[in-house]
């Protein structure tokens, strides 16, 4: 009904309204001149052709043509929101990050939450992880926490990422995403098995964007004023609650309102019920390190809070919606390597994978200035270095300074104090494989410990529900991998295929495509 429009939904309603005591714009070109007719096109005769000269239609068009920038490879689909960061704990002892400095400290932030393995126009209630990445607008720079919703992630070593995300993605040839590709990979890698069932439990559906927590899932290092080096882990915890959506639901809304979640988060914040969630840390000594029972930077691994405790932190708030999507969100990038004096990275192979990574996929996608662009700026202090030029210069390029170094000519200098922490590396360098490693043990703990009788039950519904669209002897590999885990958790999954096979056996026999030139199965064929 029109008198129960949401803010989200009223929007070019609020907009008129803010507008109300002003007069309308003047129209104009990009390059500012005044438009006099925006309806017609500039011909020879009312029936004649256009025109070269009609600059109006060509702004417009060649403006219109280039308006796209690449979607992200991942994480593509996402909303966003700013807001602050206040500290409520002193743990200068751990860090001397300025975002840190003391009790009551207050931090401008931007959030952008997404999807990941979807395209930009996908719908928010699918079954995947939940991106929550936050932009710490420092006096020493911008401090870029990215995670996800989820403490770990499917694989512990950057090698495997392009070829995890091409199993997320589409078949290179139908272009329709493919369950072959992707239980093949994670039955092949039971490394992934951990974050494969908090995925395929009831947390693989979250009610939204602010009832689902935060996590900066990699291991860091935190370096105090003294320079001791302590390795830390961030979580943020929801405030509102977790809440999450039974199957039914999500598979409704992501037909009838595939952007639930990114109107969920306006709204909210449009109408004042700002969310919020706790930070807190986890910290880990050096010698704890060594001698800890499993790899500590071991991204498909969480530190048992037993062992770890959470030591609270401060409070994350978010009570702004962005002014423009594109320019505040689109265009919104974030980089683990953005990390201030105090924050530093740890040995996590996937951390130091994506310190390379980020930055060069946002050069691709924005350009060699992408952190001049606004949003990304770290406005609270100013850049000084030697980088010039490049596409979309939008600074002052640093006037007339050296763009050399070293120089004689006053230009930026190096500043000894800020000096990285200093760590010894005694191994031979060589390609590790740390494949082996215990996988099922977390897993397991999840499975018996975490979940009761009925998420079990759900949780291998939705696995199965999900698996079936698999070869044969890919659900067997799948639940092999699983006995290793629980024997319980390899029968539920096997019970509710065998219900699935079933059922599929029943249906008619469907045309199979192949390659020309190669025989044609079908789907009764024998393997």
């Amino acid at each position: 009904m029109a008198e129960n429009r949401d803010n989200s939904t009223d929007q070019m309603k609020l907009w008129k309204a803010s507008r109300a005591t002003q007069k309308a714009d003047r129209l104009t070109t990009g390059g500012g001149h005044p438009v006099g007719d925006k309806l017609n096109l500039q011909t020879a005769g009312s029936r004649g052709p256009l025109l070269v000269q009609d600059v109006v239609f060509t702004d417009e068009m060649a403006h219109f043509d280039r308006e796209r920038i690449p979607e992200r490879v991942v994480h593509a689909k996402g909303a966003g929101a700013f807001g602050y960061f206040q500290v409520t704990h002193d743990v200068t002892r751990y860090c001397k990050a300025k975002v840190f400095e003391h009790i009551g400290k207050s931090t401008p932030v931007a959030v952008r939450f997404s999807t990941v393995a979807g395209e930009s126009g996908s719908a928010d209630t699918v079954r995947d992880p939940r991106g929550f990445a936050v932009k710490f607008y420092t006096e020493d720079g911008n401090w870029d926490l990215t995670g996800n919703n989820t403490p770990i992630f499917f694989i512990k070593d950057a090698m495997l990422f392009p070829s995890f995300i091409h199993t997320q993605k589409r078949n290179p040839q139908t272009h329709m995403k493919d369950p072959d590709m992707v239980w093949d990979f994670w039955s092949l890698r039971p490394e992934s098995l951990h974050q494969v069932s908090f995925l395929f439990s009831d947390r693989g559906l979250p009610d939204g964007f602010r009832h689902m927590n935060g996590y900066g899932s990699h291991t860091f290092k935190m370096v105090n004023a003294a320079d001791e080096c302590f390795y830390c882990k961030f979580h943020y915890k929801t405030d509102q609650g977790i809440k999450n959506l039974p199957v039914d639901e999500a598979e409704r809304l992501a037909a009838t309102n595939p952007d639930y979640a990114i109107g969920d988060l306006f709204n909210a914040i449009a109408s004042g019920n700002h969310p919020s969630w706790t930070m807190s840390i986890q910290i880990m000594t050096f010698d704890q390190a060594e001698k800890y029972q499993f790899n500590p930077f071991d991204l498909t691994k969480i530190w048992p809070h037993k062992d770890y405790p959470l030591i609270p932190v401060g409070k994350l708030v978010l009570n702004r919606n962005p002014t423009n999507y594109f320019v505040e969100v689109e265009q919104m990038a974030f980089d683990p390597s953005n990390m201030p004096p105090g924050i530093e990275p740890s040995p996590d192979k996937m951390l130091q994978g994506r310190l390379f990574s980020y930055p060069d996929t946002h050069r691709h996608r924005l350009g060699a200035n992408y952190l001049q662009i606004p949003v990304n700026c770290p406005y609270r202090t100013r850049v000084a270095n030697y980088q010039r030029d490049g596409p979309m210069c939008l600074s002052d390029n640093q006037g007339g300074a050296p763009n050399y170094f070293p120089n004689s000519f006053s230009a930026p200098e190096a500043q000894p104090g800020f000096m990285e922490s200093k760590f010894k590396v005694l191994p031979d360098v060589a390609r590790y494989n740390t494949s082996d490693e215990d996988n099922v043990t977390q897993v397991r703990d999840f499975y018996t410990r975490v979940l009761n009788e009925e998420q079990q039950q759900r949780l291998c519904q939705n696995l199965a529900g999900s698996l079936k669209g698999a070869q044969l002897f890919i659900q067997k590999r799948m639940v092999e991998t699983l006995k290793a885990v629980h024997p319980g958790y390899a029968s539920r999954v096997q019970a509710c295929l065998d219900q699935h096979n079933k059922e599929a056996k029943k249906k008619p026999n469907l045309h199979v495509y192949t390659r020309p030139g190669a025989p044609t199965l079908t789907a009764s064929s024998k393997m």
